[in-house]
């Protein structure tokens, strides 16, 4: 499914529109999404934050227990969630005392009595929330949560200010980027690292993107070649399996221009591997 920059920008306010006329969400409410890399992913994560809101990205390969936790934890009260999610959602949502009237689904069906998402667009028009430089700084846009290592996962606050400052800073590396770039999606929208590049920086870019909702090598290489992907951030054990598994041969990688890996160091040896066995230069972000 393909979606242009005119129909994104068209659905996140209706998104917005509705979940302010239909489901009661106002200025500083929470919004959580829990699902897979796809392409309304953005719709519902910008919708919410033109309503005013906040948004709390969920791994969607939590258990009902850490989605309960995170509901609670977050203050959330509205859940836009995958079916593939829906079974420990709902858990969730009565541990949390969440009602199923709630919860809403990234999916073109019904689903066991609960609606896709699309049924709250309302057609009028909407204007996003706006905020002032200083409340821009104390605002918060994302809440995204930590993997646990030290025990329970930890709610970070990523305020307006932070996502913006964030994003200069990159536009300022990457000057030679903009609207002929196609980006490989392979990073979870959810984590702060794919949220930040995939769904943030490549739309002010006005590159494509090409999503994919889990890694699986032969799919992200076969994604590369049909589509031309031409410009990828990744993390290095991705990098890794490019260079030593075999099965990257069967497929043509000659369109990526440039890898950059981050979210754990990348030794110099498999930078030097990676451009000496598929021609591609990497380089790191931190």
């Amino acid at each position: 499914r393909k979606i242009t920059f005119g129909e994104f920008k068209r659905d996140t306010k209706r998104f917005a529109a509705g979940l302010h006329d239909k489901a009661g969400f106002k200025r500083g409410d929470v919004l959580t999404i829990i699902s897979p890399n796809q392409v309304d992913y953005p719709i519902v994560i910008f919708g919410a934050i033109a309503a005013g809101g906040k948004v709390s990205t969920a791994n969607p390969t939590y258990t009902a227990h850490d989605l309960s936790f995170q509901f609670t934890d977050s203050g959330t009260s509205i859940i836009i969630t995958h079916p593939l999610c829906l079974s420990a959602t709902i858990k969730a949502a009565d541990e949390a005392q969440i009602p199923h009237s709630k919860i809403f689904l990234i999916s073109d069906n019904e689903v066991n009595g609960f609606q896709p998402y699309y049924t709250l667009f309302v057609d009028r028009e909407f204007e996003p929330i706006e905020y002032s430089p200083e409340e821009a700084k104390n605002t918060t846009a994302f809440l995204c949560y930590s993997s646990g290592t030290t025990g329970k996962n930890k709610g970070v606050e990523i305020t307006h200010t932070n996502i913006v400052a964030n994003l200069k800073q990159i536009v300022s590396f990457e000057l030679e980027l903009g609207p002929k770039n196609i980006f490989m999606g392979v990073l979870p929208f959810f984590h702060i690292y794919g949220l930040t590049i995939l769904l943030h920086f490549a739309l002010i870019l006005g590159g494509t993107t090409v999503s994919i909702p889990k890694f699986e090598l032969e799919t992200f290489c076969r994604v590369i070649q049909d589509y031309k992907v031409n410009y990828a951030y990744l993390v290095p054990p991705i990098i890794l399996l490019l260079v030593k598994n075999p099965i990257v041969k069967q497929y043509d990688l000659s369109s990526l221009q440039m890898i950059v890996s981050s979210a754990a160091p990348l030794s110099r040896s498999l930078a030097d591997d990676m451009l000496s066995v598929h021609n591609i230069p990497v380089k790191q972000g931190y």
